[in-house]
């Protein structure tokens, strides 16, 4: 249980936060995942390229009055109405309220602009985001990096989700980043990519953002991945190497290079058990139209695939994927913020 919660509660006199709202941004992983797993970085050295993206999961939290018939209101896809928080079917909010210590009523909503289960990292957005607010609801201010880490113990140790750390370090810092890991869980480190503006555009506009609409479960994916971690040790190691190498192409402005690169590390991913055949399908069909080189985001098997190409071929890669969502999107560099605070 973490330190913060106490004393949450109403008391005479004091002054405290109402409503609280906070937005979180998603993110696209690069390269580098599933080196970001505890179970591997402990042992090895880990590293990981991402970049959030300006669609957000907005957590809102308020004091519930003590006379409504429920102690507290839970709205995500389902509504929940308790008379105690640990009857919260809700995993990560229940962990979250655990954490933190809150005993108190209150009301929790979230609303994102992305599907759940689709590999934009969105159970860490939203762990991130309900820790961030329950903090501003103490009147705290918390850093990026104590945010990023209490969101992995959340979902780690308390919620027991096979999930990687590279997801809690983009939505709590936001941005272009390298992100490394090793050793013990606290030890990450997270550099921005110095782009300038223009170069940082040229980036965004060889990108493609598809969504599959295969849903899955992330942390049964990541279980089977984590579970072959010992035989994968080669192809996890030409990972992580494979980070710096996409940092200096980035760094260059050699983004022609850097798709190739995506799709040398999606071979990778896809060696390690995370695609199908319908993935594969999807794959083939936009690299025959000129892609440069595609991944499927997250865990894989499902969710959103990422696709790198030069803008003129953009309008035959979107035609050969004619049946998938396109989702057009820019960069953003804020991380998780507080945009909303109403006081008593």
């Amino acid at each position: 249980m973490g330190e913060h919660g106490r004393g949450l509660g109403f008391r005479r006199g004091e002054k405290s936060a109402r409503v609280i709202i906070s937005r979180n941004p998603y993110r696209i992983s690069l390269v580098g995942g599933s080196t970001d797993y505890k179970e591997w970085f402990k042992d090895h050295p880990g590293a990981c390229l991402s970049t959030t993206i300006n669609r957000y999961a907005y957590l809102s939290v308020r004091r519930l009055p003590p006379f409504h018939p429920h102690k507290t209101r839970a709205v995500w896809s389902e509504i929940e109405n308790v008379s105690a928080n640990s009857e919260i079917r809700h995993p990560a909010i229940r962990g979250c309220l655990e954490f933190m210590g809150v005993e108190e009523g209150l009301e929790i909503h979230h609303d994102g602009d992305l599907p759940g289960r689709s590999g934009m990292g969105s159970s860490a957005v939203f762990t991130v985001g309900l820790l961030h607010c329950l903090h501003a609801l103490k009147s705290e201010m918390v850093s990026k990096r104590t945010l990023a880490l209490e969101a992995m113990q959340v979902d780690q140790d308390i919620v027991s989700e096979v999930v990687g750390c590279q997801d809690h370090c983009a939505s709590a810092f936001g941005g272009l980043n390298r992100m490394d890991f090793g050793g013990e869980r606290a030890d990450f480190t997270v550099t921005p990519i110095p782009l300038g503006k223009e170069r940082l555009k040229e980036f965004e506009r060889h990108l493609m953002l598809f969504f599959t609409g295969i849903s899955r479960h992330a942390s049964e994916v990541a279980a089977r991945q984590v579970a072959k971690i010992g035989e994968n040790g080669a192809t996890l190691e030409r990972m992580a190497v494979m980070v710096a190498e996409g940092q200096e192409l980035l760094m260059a402005g050699q983004f022609r290079e850097f798709g190739l690169l995506i799709e040398d590390a999606w071979k990778l991913k896809r060696s390690l058990g995370a695609s199908n055949g319908e993935v594969d399908s999807i794959h083939d069909a936009a690299m025959k139209a000129g892609a440069l080189g595609t991944k499927i985001l997250g865990a894989g098997e499902g969710g959103f695939m990422l696709v790198v190409a030069e803008s003129d071929r953009h309008t035959e890669i979107r035609a050969a994927l004619g049946d998938l969502l396109y989702v057009p999107f820019e960069f953003e560099r804020q991380g998780s913020q507080i945009v909303y605070y109403s006081g008593e």
